[in-house]
């Protein structure tokens, strides 16, 4: 999945993207509020991490104005600011979660997890249908009870199909929601990406409809009627 990464400090967020992006997670990194505003307007992202002592444009402005449009990316707050009052405002504002820095990457992915988790309504680690189930803690998948283990990009495109069982998402989007910044990408990469998930989970299980795009039914008795 994809995630803007907004911080200033070079070698924090050097060491964070690596970290993440060993971890499965396409990041876009900006280091200034100015930039961060123009990512997120762009974007389609799963999570935000936020620093608020920024150039150019403060976090909490940043935070602020992505609220006031109307934008509902989850926000996490990476910030050595520990004043109650900071922490108080940033919540105010729209803020989902607050991490004091330093901080460990465990306890930063469970966060993210969570904080995604409550963007999809899920009360709990597993999202999606009777049929077809995604663990975001441990990045499988359950297909009608049977385990399968995804790669980072498997996880990202079925994540994003699951959010809203039903709906279908054409190439352009499936492609923003998995793809970072110069990351190359191929024209068919998403039809190579969906052959594979389809020989390891059933054929089924990612129906595509003609010049749309690709869904992932409702329920199971939905899939088994398409078939």
């Amino acid at each position: 999945m994809r995630v803007l990464l907004v911080e200033d400090d070079e070698m924090i967020g050097r060491s964070l993207r690596e970290a993440l992006a060993g971890q499965g997670w396409s990041v876009d990194w900006v280091k200034d509020g100015e930039l961060a505003q123009s990512a997120l307007a762009d974007g389609d992202y799963a999570c935000m991490l936020l620093d608020l002592g920024l150039p150019k444009v403060d976090g909490v402005e940043v935070l602020r104005k992505a609220r006031a449009r109307g934008d509902t990316t989850p926000v996490l707050v990476l910030t050595a600011r520990d004043g109650l009052d900071d922490r108080v405002a940033g919540l105010d504002l729209g803020a989902d979660d607050y991490l004091l820095k330093p901080y460990e990457l465990r306890e930063l992915l469970a966060r993210m997890r969570a904080v995604i988790r409550r963007r999809d309504g899920a009360a709990h680690s597993v999202i999606g249908t009777p049929g077809v189930q995604l663990d975001l803690t441990t990045r499988e998948v359950l297909v009608q009870g049977e385990r399968s283990q995804l790669s980072a990009r498997e996880f990202s495109l079925l994540h994003a199909l699951l959010e809203r069982p039903g709906a279908i998402l054409s190439r352009e989007q499936l492609e923003n929601r998995i793809y970072g910044w110069g990351e190359e990408v191929s024209s068919n990469a998403v039809d190579v990406l969906i052959h594979g998930m389809r020989r390891k989970l059933g054929a089924e299980t990612i129906r595509n409809v003609r010049g749309l795009g690709w869904r992932v039914a409702a329920d199971a008795q939905a899939a088994g009627a398409a078939a």
